[in-house]
């Protein structure tokens, strides 16, 4: 169903796309840190937090991609019409709800989760959020929109509008930070920004007539209840596990507020270097739904196996030569930031054993083949399981109770990985995933 050159054309603009993500991530990082390691520590605090919604919005884009990918494969144009229109209502109305709930609790999840931080930090994550719960409205749109385009194939357009968000967002950085010298604001208003523009150009292009898949207003403004309950029985399992998994991540988190500003700093510059290894990976996990959700859909189910095989050894090789490439140039890319020897040293030891246990590709891509084909049960519970026992477990007993402070939260990421890497093999080897129906 894919020869070499379609999935050629899927993915690298999706490798590009993540690229793109990879560098305004970094560069709001280099650029905040100008304004102080308070700053820095609490962008990195609060991007904790958002990426739960975030991950939460994700997931519901997920399961949108998976039954728009499933009826393209059975050639069902009507129904991945209405499915994608559907997507972009709950999407829309799911981003409006999470930004209301983050704005009347704004204040008490601060206290909840980071209450022992310095008074400055506390400040700056305040600032930092009070702008970026904003967009959680059009950053539902714009993950809607662009699943569709990815289940279509046509990631070429989302890389297009990514860059589009990439430059205005970096541009609006500038001005914020170094001409304006807002601080925190002038890396968080940006960020609306370009989210608000992003989502209003892709939602207009879902609208154009002769697609694949052709978003239709009068889908969009009346609730189906049939299909939203088909997108629901993938969204809501998967966004409870990824949800889950974030909020495993926030709870890890406060764990290493705990240890200081120089360990918080350390954690949050490590994070957005640690996204360069994985690029592929992140990649991968988009295209496989497609990919995967085509062949289920069309009941090619020894293409389905074989084309997760192919893309997992594809993002095996990318993840090994990446991790050597950084590696190699790791001192380089630390200078870029403006920070202390302690801080430095953390981040360069954090990054060595980042690199040396990743298994991202079989611990998240595997994951996502086998959601594609409907089996988001078994993902669900391995996802909280792993998370409650080695992520936020052993990151407890690991930095607080061994004493091994952010090191100790590392590896518990490492033995996370493991896990999961062991409960998804065994799902694919049994071969129960391919059993599954989501149409």
């Amino acid at each position: 169903m894919f020869t070499n050159e379609a999935l050629g054309k899927l993915i690298v603009p999706l490798v590009v796309e993540q690229v793109l993500v990879m560098l305004i991530g970094m560069i709001d990082t280099i650029m905040v840190s100008f304004a102080g390691e308070a700053a820095i520590s609490g962008v990195a605090l609060v991007d904790m937090i958002n990426n739960l919604f975030i991950t939460v919005l994700a997931s519901l884009a997920t399961g949108g991609a998976v039954i728009v990918s499933q009826y393209l494969g059975s050639k069902n144009k009507a129904e991945a019409d209405l499915g994608a229109s559907q997507l972009i209502l709950s999407a829309t109305l799911a981003g409006t709800g999470i930004g209301v709930f983050c704005l009347v609790f704004r204040q008490p999840m601060l206290t909840l989760f980071y209450g022992g931080v310095e008074a400055d930090v506390m400040e700056a994550c305040a600032v930092y959020f009070l702008f970026t719960l904003c967009s959680f409205l059009f950053l539902g749109l714009y993950n809607a929109g662009t699943a569709i385009f990815r289940s279509m194939q046509k990631t070429g357009t989302t890389m297009v509008v990514s860059l589009f968000m990439n430059i205005l967002n970096l541009v609006g950085n500038y001005l914020g930070v170094f001409v304006f010298q807002m601080g925190v604001a002038g890396v968080a208003i940006p960020t609306l920004v370009s989210r608000m523009a992003g989502a209003f150009l892709i939602f207009a292009l879902t609208l154009r007539p002769g697609q694949p898949v052709q978003v239709r207003c009068p889908y969009v403004l009346s609730w189906q209840g049939a299909m939203q309950r088909r997108l629901f029985r993938i969204a809501v399992p998967n966004g409870i596990e990824n949800g889950l998994f974030m909020l495993g991540k926030v709870l890890v988190t406060s764990i290493v507020a705990l240890f200081g500003t120089t360990q918080i700093a350390a954690n949050g510059v490590s994070n957005s270097l640690n996204t360069i290894a994985i690029l592929v990976v992140n990649a991968i996990n988009l295209a496989i739904v497609t990919v995967i959700g085509q062949c289920v859909g069309a009941r090619e189910l020894e293409q389905a196996r074989a084309y997760t095989k192919k893309l997992m050894k594809i993002s095996y090789v990318a993840t090994a030569a990446l991790s050597l490439l950084v590696w190699a140039i790791l001192p380089l890319l630390l200078r870029l930031y403006d920070m202390s020897d302690a801080t430095y040293t953390l981040t360069f030891h954090l990054i060595l054993i980042h690199n040396a246990l990743a298994l991202h590709p079989t611990s998240f891509n595997l994951a996502n083949a086998i959601r594609a084909a409907g089996d988001v049960r078994y993902t669900m519970w391995v996802g909280i399981a792993s998370m409650l026992v080695f992520r936020l477990g052993c990151a407890f007993l690991f930095g607080v109770g061994l004493g091994w402070g952010i090191y100790g939260v590392w590896l518990a990421m490492g033995a996370d990985w493991l896990g999961r890497f062991i409960a998804f093999l065994f799902r694919y080897h049994s071969g129960k995933w391919l059993r599954h129906r989501a149409i």
